[in-house]
């Protein structure tokens, strides 16, 4: 070896043996003499192999008894709960992973949380009578925001008590409650109870779809946990309250309070507002005022599970149990529904866009509202099949143009078409005072001789309404009897372009056709823009632009919109507006207005009738009120023979007689003409006004009003 070492040759390490030396090359078995030495003399036991060919049988005492197989079954027992264990744990870890991969996932599909807002609620616009008073509400929810803070305590209590008692303890998931609910349906075999809690709902109304997925539900819950981390808890009670839906259009609170109990939240008992509350679950099916049964045995609910938590008191749960909550009946026909749309029509011209609720201060009258409606809807509903007259609409304005009351129709919830404001009829008979006002400032006066006779106009032939003729009479009696053919011989005189002139200066919009069937209203116009002209004959000859709106407000009560007064100026002259005001007066004395007269008061009036009687008219006025009153049908049919004294007629005295009962009477600014008998007294019945006598022969010149005589000297020094 060492020869090797110095020749410079390479050998590799051995275990004490060289190829072919009696060993397999590489074998590194043991054999007995590499045992230990305590060993060493022990006879050879048999191999591994052949020991395993051969086991020992059971029972065998050699091979332990009984005692070896326990420890065997005992360590296999053990194997197989460790085993379960394990895989338990893999799937769990597995389940938890899965999970929350789906939670990150549907969490992908909401805007980013540092961006998520609560978005704004539609807003309201809440229209108030002249008192103050709710007429109606306007916009998406069907009532305003309310605070916690103004509202009875027990009402969000009832909401916490039936649909989420554990609400002030949960973090917006209610572990205990899901369990409660899922134990609940179970033993029901259905859907009895549901998991949710208030601030998941809310999750839902604010950001959801109503869907029910389990999509949905995830989404929920990662929003409802938003939703606590940014909101106290009374945040979002009140942010549930003014956004669930009740049913009806009433989103919140306050819109069910108004919807259903005809009040506001502030002022809902202990039984409506478990009425409330129980709503929520199933507002079509629930609704109180399609089935009271089941709203009041939910609400019997709500107010056991309120004593209950101790919201309140099982004195109070008593009262409330034994006297329930009760839907009114609603009375009249939804009249001030016409306002509140003829409000909203005109709001925007003031405000602009509407961001937030706002209050809206109107002119309306709530007591005449509700006044014309009952008179328009007795009147139709007693005469109106047997004359085929089956609508009719009534505007009452205060002199200045302030809207008292507009009926736009006969009932609102069959038809939301306003006749008042929207719909252009022929006025008859009741635009010759326009005609006549024309004629007086063209020279005219009240005691003018005009003939009643047959009249041809190129073709055109009017006639009377009675086909008879009185030959030669005063404008003033034309007027006071409604005489055709004097109107269509005043009209060629004026021509029809000045008439279009007068009745556009005296407010009205609509086009006029410029054409002598003018005369006997033959154009159309609407309700409203006729009680507008006649309303410059009762102010004084000012003129007048009808106006609804008072005042607008925010809910913090910053004034957006303040109406101030103003003047449109002078479009009757003194001496013309005391002419006509003469004749008018005639009218309601002894013509066709006469049975509608008012006690005490000076009432000017005028009928008006269309010639196939598809309209019938009454516009008259005293120096408090205005009105006008249509008759017809939409689709233009024949009445039977209604004329404007007929159903019009008593529909405006009876409204016009209610209105003025108890009140001063008061004059008409515009005074009498000199040539008419003296002033009516207001002490006596207008009916014995004396009617003006035989014109004089000179009745066709200008009317000059008299000189003033000189005072002599006790007149100058002592007021004569």
């Amino acid at each position: 070896m060492n020869d090797r070492i110095a020749r410079g040759e390479r050998r590799e390490p051995s275990f004490g043996y060289e190829r072919g030396e009696g060993h397999v090359d590489g074998d590194m078995r043991l054999s007995p003499d590499d045992r230990p030495s305590r060993f060493r003399n022990a006879p050879a036991q048999p191999e591994p192999s052949r020991q395993l060919r051969n086991p020992p049988k059971r029972g065998n005492k050699r091979s332990g008894g009984g005692g070896g197989g326990k420890r065997r079954g005992g360590h296999r027992r053990r194997s197989f709960l460790g085993g379960l264990f394990y895989w338990t744990m893999v799937l769990g870890l597995w389940c938890v992973i899965g999970l929350g991969g789906l939670i990150a996932y549907h969490a992908s599909q909401l805007p980013p949380i540092d961006q998520l807002t609560v978005p704004k609620r539609p807003p309201n616009i809440a229209i108030l009578a002249a008192d103050g008073s709710l007429l109606a509400n306007r916009g998406e929810t069907g009532g305003r925001t309310v605070t916690i803070g103004e509202i009875p305590p027990y009402l969000p209590r009832a909401f916490v008590a039936i649909e989420d008692r554990r609400f002030y303890e949960h973090f917006g998931i209610d572990p205990i409650g899901i369990t409660r609910a899922l134990v609940t349906n179970l033993r029901g075999r259905g859907v009895a109870q549901g998991g949710s809690t208030l601030t998941q709902q809310l999750a839902k109304n604010l950001f959801l779809t109503q869907e029910r997925t389990a999509a949905r539900k995830i989404q929920e819950a990662i929003l409802a946990l938003w939703l606590e981390r940014t909101y106290t808890k009374d945040q979002i009670l009140e942010l549930y309250l003014n956004r669930v839906y009740f049913g009806s259009g009433a989103y919140g609170v306050e819109a069910a309070a108004q919807r259903y109990f005809n009040k506001s939240a502030r002022s809902v008992t202990i039984a409506e507002a478990a009425m409330l509350a129980g709503l929520v679950q199933a507002p079509s099916r629930l609704a109180p005022n399609r089935n009271p049964e089941a709203a009041e045995k939910r609400a019997q609910l709500v107010i056991a599970a309120m004593a209950d938590q101790g919201f309140i008191t099982q004195a109070a749960a008593k009262t409330a149990l034994t006297a329930p909550a009760e839907v009114p009946e609603r009375v009249g026909a939804g009249s001030v529904n016409y306002a509140a749309d003829y409000v909203m029509d005109v709001l925007d011209d003031f405000i602009g866009a509407v961001d937030g609720d706002v209050t809206v201060l109107t002119t309306i009258d709530s007591k005449l509202q509700a006044s014309a409606e009952t008179i328009l809807v007795d009147a139709l509903s007693a005469q109106g099949a047997k004359l085929n007259a089956s609508q009719g609409a009534v505007v009452s304005l205060a002199p200045d143009g302030a809207i008292r009351a507009l009926i736009g129709g006969r009932d609102y919830t069959k038809s939301q078409f306003n006749r008042a404001t929207a719909a252009r009829r022929q006025p008859g008979s009741s635009f010759k005072p326009l005609v006549y006002l024309t004629a007086m400032e063209k020279g005219l006066t009240p005691d003018t001789i005009r003939d009643d006779a047959p009249v041809s106009i190129k073709g055109w032939e009017p006639e009377n309404y009675s086909r008879n003729y009185r030959g030669p009479v005063t404008l003033a009696t034309a007027m006071q009897h409604s005489l055709n053919t004097v109107a269509a011989r005043l009209i060629q005189e004026v021509t029809p372009k000045e008439v279009v002139r007068t009745a556009q200066r005296l407010g009205i919009s609509s086009a006029l056709q410029p054409n002598l069937s003018l005369a006997l209203g033959t154009s159309e116009v609407t309700p409203l823009e006729m009680t507008a002209a006649y309303a410059t004959f009762a102010n004084g000859g000012q003129s007048v632009l009808p106006y609804v709106i008072r005042e607008v407000r925010q809910t913090t009560g910053k004034v957006v919109y303040a109406r101030k007064a103003t003047s449109l100026g002078q479009v009757i002259q003194p001496q013309y507006l005391a002419m006509m005001d003469t004749m008018f007066t005639g009218v309601m004395n002894g013509g066709t207005g006469s049975k509608f007269n008012i006690p005490g008061w000076q009432v000017g009036g005028k009928s008006g009738t269309t010639q196939d009687y598809g309209d019938a008219w009454f516009v008259g006025f005293t120096a408090k009120l205005v009105t006008a009153v249509w008759v017809g049908n939409d689709d233009n049919s024949k009445m039977k023979r209604v004329t404007g004294s007929g159903l019009p007629g008593e529909i405006w005295g009876k409204y016009m007689k209610a209105a003025h009962a108890g009140a001063q009477p008061i004059p008409l600014p515009g005074g009498f003409w000199q040539g008419a008998p003296r002033p009516l007294d207001l002490g006596a019945p207008v009916a014995e006004a004396r009617q003006p006598e035989a014109p004089p022969p000179t009745s066709d010149r200008a009317w000059v009003p008299p000189a003033p005589q000189e005072k002599n000297f006790f007149e100058r020094l002592f007021g004569g």
